[in-house]
């Protein structure tokens, strides 16, 4: 045991070397203000082609050293290429304005940006030009922190080796079509959105899997990371109609990633019946978590993406809500399900005329029914007992006999799949010229008029 050594005694000695941050005493920062420097950070620090990711940290150890200029410099000097020490400002103004000449200088006596850039009294931010890379120099770093508190400086040496080689296979790897984007997905731990998240992060996509299921989220998040080799996935609880959770839900995914390049709004809910059987609480239920939460995620979306606009504005970011077919033509016996995507797709429209100044698009995908997913399928509140028990099939007896009627209206008769929406979304978001529509994918089943 490495007793008292970061003032922890359960570390063993195999831990310690690892070097990894639970093995810091985490201290309280200032989130709020670190989540308005990284968006900045992240854009000054990218590379036309390349990925760019920023992400935070603080802990006891690391805030010896970043008290002031004197106490850094004892740990810049570990390193090849040094990090870059920056004094803290009283707002996010007077921080950029610092930022941008201190990163200008540091480039001209260099010749290159640096990974890491540590704000005084704030905490660390590093950078790198993958997830895997960023992770790698922040590693980096706190090795260099463990050996000024007294472990071996070959622990260091070998860091620094396997820095350089994870930055060179990272440069060198192929880049998916949603290579490092930053795309927050609601509702994601399970279901369509879930499905959204594997296929987006096999493209290369940094993710956030955010639900209201935080077991489960945490659950696939680690899923989903291991199959790519790197931290790419993070869950997040969240309850899209409360405000204050989805303000931290955009917090954590930007000291996370760095910024937000996309904001998948996924989550909803159907609450089916005719007008006797439909209460109040049952209709401001489904309009609070298919119409108001697409209000919210979007304004704190918005929030940082204009961030990343204002420090490189040829960048393109998007707000894709998934809507429904039943947001292009009324819902029997749904209205308030109806009645909540028609409305979205006015949001769509109007936050696409307001936020094309700033390349930021905005669509919604309106799919099909997604018949195998768990919506339709859960046994007590699927949508084929939900509309067995609210007569919205004549005729039918089971649940078969609807979801029989059901494919029977689509021309391509099946039902929507995961894939026909996570093209839509790869369509949103690699064209430059499409904001406020509503695309269809239905099979045939509802067209443009």
């Amino acid at each position: 045991m490495m007793e008292n050594l970061l003032g922890m005694s359960n570390v063993n000695d195999k831990d310690f070397v690892s070097g990894k941050e639970p093995f810091f005493m985490q201290t309280e920062a200032d989130k709020a203000f670190a989540a308005l420097i990284a968006p900045m950070l992240r854009m000054k620090l990218w590379q036309s082609g390349k990925g760019s990711v920023v992400t935070f940290f603080a802990n006891d150890k690391v805030s010896e050293y970043i008290k002031d200029a004197e106490s850094f410099t004892k740990l810049s000097t570990l390193f090849a290429s040094a990090p870059l020490f920056v004094a803290k400002k009283e707002t996010a103004e007077e921080q950029y304005s610092l930022l941008e000449k201190e990163l200008e200088a540091y480039q001209n006596e260099n010749g290159n940006k640096p990974s890491i850039i540590a704000i005084e009294a704030l905490g660390v931010f590093a950078h790198g030009a993958s997830k895997k890379a960023c992770d790698a120099a922040k590693s980096l770093f706190l090795k260099g922190v463990l050996v000024l508190c007294g472990a071996e400086k070959a622990l260091f040496e070998k860091a620094a080796a396997n820095y350089a080689e994870i930055v060179k296979a990272e440069e060198e790897k192929a880049c998916g079509r949603m290579y490092e984007r930053i795309m927050v997905v609601t509702g994601s731990a399970q279901g369509f959105g879930q499905g959204i998240a594997e296929e987006i992060i096999k493209e290369g996509a940094n993710v956030i899997i955010a639900d209201l299921n935080e077991a489960l989220a945490i659950e696939n998040a680690k899923k989903l990371s291991d199959s790519v080799g790197a931290e790419k996935a993070v869950p997040v609880k969240v309850d899209v109609s409360d405000e204050a959770s989805v303000e931290n839900m955009y917090i954590e995914t930007v000291l996370e990633f760095g910024g937000v390049d996309a904001l998948v709004n996924n989550a909803g809910i159907v609450r089916a019946g005719n007008l006797e059987e439909m209460t109040v609480p049952m209709f401001d239920l489904v309009t609070k978590v298919n119409y108001t939460a697409y209000f919210l995620c979007t304004k704190y979306a918005v929030k940082y993406m204009k961030i990343q606009n204002r420090f490189c504005p040829e960048y393109f970011m998007d707000i894709i809500q998934i809507n429904s077919k039943s947001g292009l033509a009324g819902s029997n016996k749904n209205f308030a399900y109806a009645g909540s995507k028609f409305g979205g797709i006015g949001l769509t429209q109007s936050f696409a005329l307001e936020l094309t100044p700033f390349n930021i698009k905005v669509n919604s995908i309106c799919p099909g029914n997604f018949l195998d997913g768990p919506l339709w399928m859960d046994p007590e509140k699927g949508l084929f007992v939900q509309y067995l028990k609210a007569g919205k099939v004549p005729g039918a007896k089971t649940v078969d006999d609807v979801r029989r009627a059901y494919e029977s209206k689509v021309p391509m008769n099946r039902g929507c799949r995961v894939m026909d929406v996570v093209r839509a979304i790869y369509y949103c978001v690699e064209q430059e010229y499409e904001t406020g529509q509503a695309i269809p994918v239905t099979g045939g089943q509802e067209m443009l008029k």
